[in-house]
């Protein structure tokens, strides 16, 4: 027979619940980060579509383009209003949720980009209201769904991950490690990697994910705005192409 965990404190004296404390946050996160999770992520490619159009990437650059996205366009602009939108939400500020928002849907320099984001954020905050069931998120879709703030998917996820209990930090790496792996699963339909480069391509991005994550947590709204024009270039460019596998 096993012995009672109530009973058996670990090496360190501590009890099952301080154990398994941070638990909860952890399965929110892993939850709202994972592939299956319905947020309308498959259907993007985050530019990636464009720059292959344009012959401007291979599987050999592929990794630098991840990395460089992850630093001056997701980083700056997405992560950073993710950690301004989950500090606001835990003071439940709304109103400074809704600056952000605002802030950041102005930054967006194309239509599809714009699109994408408000219609991914809108899906996430109406799941979420109902997966986690907090009056927060469904306070926050209100105003959705009143068109009073865009609703983009980083400010959605903030606000989302800071109702679920999930740290600020732990939520900005989740949702850039969602990019990434949406990023990859693009990769792969477009043909630029295989199963196996992809998993190698999520891994090499650690560090930079891990690094943007710091830096977002650093900025202030001031600094919150993407300086990857290249990539609104050829987001521009797949607005206008004749055939598209994905919506951005």
């Amino acid at each position: 027979m096993l012995p009672s965990p109530d009973r058996n404190p670990d090496r360190t004296g501590q009890s099952p619940e301080q154990q398994l404390g941070g638990l909860p946050a952890l399965l929110a996160g892993l939850q709202l980060a994972d592939s299956a999770f319905p947020s309308g992520f498959y259907t993007l490619s985050h530019s990636l579509e464009g720059y292959a159009q344009a012959r401007a990437v291979t599987p050999d650059t592929l990794p630098a383009l991840l990395a460089d996205l992850l630093r001056h366009a997701v980083g700056p602009g997405d992560a950073t209003a993710l950690a301004l939108a989950h500090r606001a939400a835990t003071d439940g500020e709304l109103q400074a949720v809704a600056q952000v928002d605002r802030r950041l849907h102005a930054g967006k320099l194309s239509r599809e980009i714009r699109q994408a984001a408000t219609r991914t954020g809108r899906q996430l905050l109406d799941l979420a209201a109902e997966v986690f069931d907090r009056p927060v998120i469904a306070d926050y879709l209100r105003l959705v769904t009143d068109r009073r703030v865009p609703g983009c998917q980083a400010v959605a996820a903030g606000v989302v991950y800071a109702a679920a209990g999930v740290p600020a930090a732990h939520a900005v790496a989740a949702d850039l490690f969602a990019f990434s792996a949406s990023f990859a699963g693009a990769a792969l339909r477009l043909r630029l990697t295989d199963h196996r480069k992809a998993q190698v391509l999520l891994r090499g991005a650690a560090p930079v994910i891990e690094e943007t994550v710091r830096a977002a947590l650093h900025r202030e709204a001031a600094d919150l705005g993407s300086t990857a024009f290249a990539s609104d270039i050829m987001s521009g460019r797949h607005e206008r192409a004749e055939a598209r596998l994905f919506a951005s």
